[in-house]
């Protein structure tokens, strides 16, 4: 497994986790009731609009961790070590 490899996992399988968290986070927000909302629209309540970021952010940041972890996991397993990008610290 080479360097493209990584490239394209490490990079591309985050992305999607983004996008999928994305929608499911949307999907959570409708069935609760809640209004679909912009942040960004001025006009939007505030508080709303902060709810909406702070469980996107969450879901999007554990989403693209996981699929990063997941991404260096599979790398190793087909190379034998870590893509070199990827600092070993102890535990």
């Amino acid at each position: 497994m080479g360097k493209l490899a990584w490239k394209i996992l490490g990079t591309g399988g985050p992305i999607i986790a983004g996008i999928v968290a994305t929608k499911l986070v949307d999907t959570i927000w409708a069935k609760a009731g809640q209004d679909q909302i912009n942040p960004k629209n001025p006009d939007a309540p505030v508080v709303k609009a902060v709810a909406y970021a702070v469980a996107l952010g969450v879901a999007v940041g554990a989403a693209r961790t996981l699929a990063e972890r997941q991404a260096a996991s599979y790398y190793r397993k087909s190379s034998g070590h870590l893509p070199k990008d990827i600092k070993v610290e102890p535990v």
